[in-house]
């Protein structure tokens, strides 16, 4: 896998990050998990770019019982599907329910997770990166987590959960707010994966180190390390690669930071307001985590300067404060070291605050073909299926920004359809008309995992006008 640069995402580790993973799971489960043979290509085209052509086949609908055996025996697709060996990495929300899916169609799952408990992102872990930016998530020691201890969800209960497991009307972890903390989403992961049967099924502190197809991608090669340190390599039919994106820090160049003398931090770091107390603080971005932590600090620090491209749209997103400033974006570090601001004004800070987002991070990854090209996964069939490896390999949890629905996976429960992918130059043909139509629509390619748009407009288009200074 190639890695050509980054753009800027937004940072939302407050909302819950399965990313709609049970509607992926719709074709994760229901496709053959095989190196599809060569197809005749379609012969029209959909009607809409962003639908290359499948090839379904019915059959009777699925029901899922409580065992997948008993699954197995009540439908009729299951004689059409040989039974799997699936290796699904990373054991955070997307992962769970991936291996859920994958266990009720019958398949046999080797879960991976780097860490020593499930729940991804969701884990709180006080520690801190030895750089405070965070800019080797690879090297020994870093730190997965990325929550700070105040974190609460920016979406409600009602919209937390998974079919058949909800989280509204029940508290996991003595927090029965509508928007919970990061602790009762982490117990009600942990209870999904229990009563799932996924939480016997995970090997903790199991990293992998390489992930490669076997021939034309038929069989996959998984390395991973254990806790004891030693290396092992095993063979599976398929992958599922949930590993999350909140792990990689996304830190702009900001022109002429050489000079800067002062502390940088990226959010991923950030846990509580203390360190930053009567210091004057820059906050880059005013997403998710930029609002959270710039209302929280500003209850200690001297000044909270935030500097954001779209920050007279947001003013009223921000608890108000004295000591808040908005500004635009930041142009550059002057030469005596004060931070200037697109719109004229400068100040000396203390430090510079990165709420600028991450980048997705496969570094066990090596594959032609796929490539992390200004922070989007491609070339990828609806952010699951790169089509020169599928089915055998999916990604889970790719997209932002996404609506959550209580019964997101219901109308997947009523699909009875096995799903084969094209791997034919058509389907290529029409995910480039896809990516293209989106860069005419001045959607950027870091923002093409972006599900939803909640101003209902590209997120950078270029023009924007430039926002004064202003007290908020």
């Amino acid at each position: 896998m190639v890695h050509k640069g980054a753009g800027n995402t937004s940072s939302t580790c407050s909302c819950f990050t399965t990313l709609g993973a049970e509607n992926f799971l719709a074709r994760v489960s229901h496709c053959r998990l095989h190196s599809p043979s060569v197809h005749q290509p379609p012969t029209d085209y959909p009607s809409h770019p962003d639908t290359p052509r499948l090839a379904r086949r019915h059959s009777a609908p699925t029901h899922h019982g409580t065992s997948p055996r008993g699954a197995e025996a009540s439908t009729g697709s299951w004689n059409r599907m040989r039974r799997a060996e699936v290796a699904v990495v990373g054991a955070g929300a997307a992962g769970l329910v991936a291996a859920r899916e994958l266990l009720r169609e019958g398949h046999a799952v080797a879960f991976f997770e780097k860490s020593g408990r499930t729940g991804g992102t969701w884990a709180y872990d006080p520690r801190a990166d030895a750089d405070p930016l965070g800019r080797d998530p690879a090297s020994p020691g870093a730190v997965h987590g990325s929550l700070y201890a105040s974190l609460r969800t920016n979406l409600p209960r009602e919209l937390m959960g998974f079919s058949g497991f909800p989280m509204a009307g029940r508290v996991f972890a003595g927090d029965p707010r509508a928007f919970p903390g990061h602790r009762e989403v982490l117990a009600f992961l942990d209870a999904f994966a229990e009563e799932s049967g996924v939480a016997a099924r995970v090997r903790l502190r199991a990293e992998v180190l390489r992930v490669a197809p076997l021939g034309q991608g038929e069989r996959w090669a998984v390395a991973w390390r254990g806790e004891d340190g030693e290396v092992a390599e095993e063979v599976f039919d398929a992958v599922v690669v949930c590993n999350g994106h909140c792990t990689a820090p996304l830190v702009p160049k900001i022109r002429g930071i050489d000079k800067w003398r002062g502390k940088q931090i990226h959010s991923h770091n950030y846990r509580v307001p203390e360190p930053f107390r009567d210091q004057s603080v820059v906050v880059v971005g005013f997403a998710a985590s930029g609002i959270d932590i710039a209302a929280e600090i500003s209850r200690v620090a001297k000044e909270v300067h935030i500097a954001a491209r779209y920050s007279e749209d947001r003013l009223g997103k921000i608890e108000l404060y004295q000591n808040v400033w908005m500004h635009a974006e930041i142009d550059g570090i002057q030469d005596d070291g004060r931070v200037h601001f697109a719109e004229g004004s400068a100040v000396a800070a203390d430090t510079i605050l990165y709420c600028t987002g991450y980048r997705y991070h496969f570094p066990f990854l090596d594959l032609d073909g796929l490539t992390v090209d200004d922070n989007r996964v491609g070339p990828l069939y609806r952010h699951v299926f790169p089509p020169k490896y599928a089915p055998n390999l999916s990604f889970v949890g790719l997209p932002f920004k996404v609506r959550h629905y209580g019964g997101a996976s219901a109308e997947m429960k009523n699909q009875s359809f096995l799903t084969k992918i094209h791997c034919s130059d058509s389907t290529m043909l029409c995910l480039c008309c896809v990516y293209q139509s989106l860069t005419c629509f001045c959607r950027p390619s870091s923002s093409r995992h972006w599900s939803w748009n909640p101003s209902g407009s590209p997120p950078s288009c270029r023009g924007t006008p430039r926002c004064r200074a202003r007290r908020a």
